[in-house]
Order: C-alpha cells, then sequence, then structure tokens
C-alpha cells in the first residue's frame, strides 16, 4: 500500500472511531427498524454484525466523504473495489467495538456527556437551540443524538483499555533499547542549532534573489563584526517586509536535522557561528551552534507546550475540523484571541481548565505524531493543525531545557517509547480478537 493511501486509510479508520456522535438520517432509521429487517427505501442492508446493520447508505456516504477529502488534499485512492472493501471492513469494526463497549465500557455520567455535547456545538460555531433545530431538520432525534456520543466516548475508552492491557514491556525490552540509544549517541553528536531564515519566494527574480541574499550576508557580516546573535535575530524577525523568521530549534541528534544544516556547521564548537549564508530550497539561512554534544545518553531536551484538542465528529469531519484549526491559529497570530482562551473554551482534552498546558514532557511522552510536530516547533510558535489518533491539535511550545536522567527517569522515558511503538500492534491484535467472537453475516446485494 502507497504512503498516500496509508494516510487516507488511517484517517478513515480513525474517523469511524469518532463519528459515531450522530449517524445520518438513513443510517439511524436503519438502526431504529434493526429489528424488523427494515431499511430506507433503495437501501440495503450489506451486512449484519450481532444486531447491528451495515448498509449501501452509509458506504456510499462513507466513499464520498473519504472522495471529497483525498480530492482536498490531492491524494490518489486505490480502485474503487478495494476502497469500498476497505470502507466495508472499518464499518463491520466499528459495528463490532461499539456492541462490545456497550457492554463492557464504564459509566459515562451526564455531566461528562452534557460537556461532550456541548463541544459539538461550539465545533459548528452554534448554540445547544441551533444544534437541536438542525438536528431536527436532518431528521435526527436529540436523544439519539446524545445516545451516540456516549457510544463514542465508551469506544475510545474501551478500545484504549484494552489495549493498553495487551502491552508488554519487559526490563529485557528496556534494556535492549537503552543499550542502543548509547551506541547510537555516542556515535552521533547532538547540535541546538539557531537560524536567521530569510526566505525565497516560488519564481523569484534573479534580482530578488540578489537582494534577499545581499540582505542574509550583511546580517552575518554584522554577528562575525560583534553585534549579538540573538540581537541580530530580533532585528530581522521584527523588519517582517521578506517575513524572515529566527530562533532555536532545540537540542536533536544529527538524524534529526536537515543533512544540508549538519553538512554547513560540521566542525564548529558550541557558541560558534557558520562562516558563510546558507542556501536551501527555503531561502537563506544564518546558522549558529547555540550548543554541540557528544553522547546524549543521560541527558535529553524537555519541552514545555499547550495545545488545542478538537475531535470530529458527524457534523465536521476531520478536513473541517482541519480548516476550523487554521481559523483559530489566524486568530491567535492575529492577536483576536490567546491560545490560553481558546484552550479554554474550545479545547475537547483534560488540560483546556489549564488553558491546554501540558506541563514539562519528555520526548516520547505523547503519540509519535503529536511527539514529532511539537519537536520541530521553535519556542513560541504555534503550530498547522497535527492529525493523531485523538483528534486535530494546535501545539505551542512555550520553552524547552536540557534536562539530566537519573536511571528511574531513563527507563521511564524508554518505556513510553516502547509503548508507542507496540500500540498499532496491540490494536491489530484486539481488533482481530473481537471480530473473531463478533456474529458476522454478509448480505448479497438484492437483484
Amino acid at each position: 500500500m502507497s504512503e498516500p493511501l496509508k494516510s487516507i486509510m488511517a484517517a478513515l479508520l480513525t474517523a469511524g472511531l469518532t463519528t459515531l456522535a450522530a449517524m445520518s438520517p438513513p443510517a439511524q432509521a436503519q438502526s431504529d427498524r434493526r429489528d424488523e429487517g427494515a431499511t430506507p427505501s433503495g437501501d440495503f442492508i450489506v451486512a449484519v454484525v450481532n444486531q447491528e446493520l451495515v448498509t449501501a447508505i452509509e458506504i456510499e456516504q462513507r466513499l464520498a466523504r473519504v472522495r471529497e477529502n483525498a480530492a482536498r488534499a490531492g491524494q490518489r485512492l486505490p480502485p474503487e473495489s478495494v476502497l469500498r472493501k476497505q470502507i466495508l471492513e472499518g464499518l463491520i469494526d466499528e459495528r463490532a467495538q461499539m456492541a462490545y463497549a456497550r457492554e463492557n465500557g464504564p459509566r459515562i455520567d451526564d455531566t461528562e456527556l452534557d460537556r461532550a455535547v456541548a463541544n459539538v456545538a461550539a465545533q459548528n460555531k452554534v448554540t445547544m437551540a441551533q444544534m437541536r433545530e438542525q438536528l431536527a431538520k436532518e431528521g435526527i432525534a436529540f436523544s439519539r443524538f446524545r445516545k451516540n456520543v456516549r457510544d463514542q466516548m465508551l469506544v475510545e475508552r474501551v478500545r484504549d483499555r484494552e489495549v493498553q492491557s495487551r502491552i508488554r514491556i519487559t526490563d529485557a525490552d528496556i534494556d535492549a533499547l537503552l543499550a542502543k540509544q548509547r551506541a547510537d549517541n555516542a556515535a552521533a553528536p547532538s547540535y541546538n542549532l539557531a537560524q536567521i531564515l530569510i526566505p525565497v519566494p516560488e519564481n523569484a527574480s534573479a534580482t530578488d534573489v540578489a537582494r534577499l541574499k545581499g540582505r542574509a550576508e550583511a546580517a552575518l557580516a554584522r554577528i562575525r563584526g560583534g553585534e549579538a546573535f540573538e540581537a541580530e535575530a530580533r532585528n530581522i524577525a521584527a523588519d517582517d517586509s521578506d517575513k524572515a523568521t529566527s530562533g532555536e530549534l532545540g537540542l536533536r541528534p544529527v538524524e534529526r536535522l536537515p543533512d544540508a544544516f549538519i553538512e554547513h556547521v560540521r566542525g564548529l564548537s558550541s557558541g560558534q557561528t557558520a562562516a558563510t549564508v546558507l542556501r536551501t530550497g527555503a531561502g537563506f539561512h544564518v546558522l549558529k551552534v547555540v550548543e554541540r554534544r557528544d553522547g546524549q545518553a543521560f541527558s535529553l531536551t524537555e519541552t514545555h507546550a499547550r495545545h488545542i484538542l478538537l475531535r470530529p465528529n458527524a457534523q465536521l469531519d476531520q478536513a473541517a475540523v482541519i480548516r476550523q484549526m487554521a481559523e483559530l491559529k489566524a486568530q491567535i497570530a492575529s492577536g483576536a484571541a490567546t491560545f490560553e482562551a481558546i484552550a479554554k473554551a474550545r479545547s475537547e482534552d483534560g488540560s483546556a481548565a489549564q488553558g491546554g498546558d501540558l506541563g514539562w514532557t519528555m520526548p516520547g511522552t505523547f503519540v509519535p505524531e503529536f511527539d514529532d510536530a511539537m519537536t520541530a516547533l521553535p519556542v513560541g510558535e504555534v503550530s498547522d493543525p497535527v492529525i493523531s489518533r485523538f483528534g486535530i491539535h494546535l501545539i505551542q511550545v512555550l520553552e524547552r531545557r536540557q534536562a539530566a536522567l537519573d536511571i528511574r527517569q531513563e527507563r521511564e522515558q524508554a518505556r513510553n517509547v516502547l509503548r508507542e511503538k507496540k500500540f498499532d500492534e496491540a490494536y491489530a491484535e484486539w481488533n482481530r480478537e473481537l471480530r473473531q467472537r463478533t456474529y458476522i453475516e454478509m448480505r448479497e446485494p438484492p437483484l
């Protein structure tokens, strides 16, 4: 399976676990009448999963959503027969997991459910009264909507509980990972680089390229003449005529830095600035080695960050939530709202009350897609929307610091890294066993 296709199907399956909040009217109608074996006019049953139905209309609706998202992202889809089969398998998995969660899931109290329902309204930028009215127009009873929100929460919690309980990490696993990390770190240094970037627009004229190069070289000359790199970075960033950016990248091993950067600063020590300007596809860079460390087995970069989390639902699919997150980022950038205020009002995460503050964390604390995006962010910047299995995030890095690890912390970090690596395998195992215990009957389409 190609990488674009993998990402599309991963998003599809993730959406399946987060779009149970409100079925489309035809799907809801068939669910309400499953005891009678009835389906809406023009529809037919494709599969029976325990007592739940999967219908042709549901497949068509999911297929349309996947096509729309792929077209918007410029991604290619597999042949329709393959895609339909993958969508059907995803819907069967959803039904099986939902049935299991209803029987084995924790209790969701009404206060918690009310907050989740209110978040759906907030994401759609409507009041509760307006949402009730919209649901009624679409033929969705509000009681059914609340029930499906509860089902969604149950599925997510049961999934995490069941999967985490299957992950086994031994002392031998931890020892092996630490030995590999020590070997890797001994072989390659880590750098904390600061940069001043003067971007070069696409299709820039030779005159513009020469002007921008001259600007970068002038900044470098002032730094080599004795001006502090930090002061020059502030001056360049304050002059936004060319949207110049600057900042420290944080301490990273060489494999997490661009090859061009490493070649350009090779041989430099902590505190030294590269003698020449570096040209890349992004523009002209002035680079300084803030710190170089050889062997990082017992230290790491801790990050203090905050985030805003929104989850896709039946009213807002993943693409719509991404667009909404981009709007929130623009509000933060313009000063129309603060990150903290938006997080408190909108974030669907336990950190919302603290303005999204996640505190100081070590690498490997979060899922890889979140951790990678956070690590790449300069201090103070807000990320573009980041997709994880929990939803869509905006991330802001507040501070970074170097921390020496004691043996206990080092082993705990390794345990977190291993747990995340084993999550997908454990999820697949649980889902496979759940399907084996589930009654699944495939139906032929009517003649």
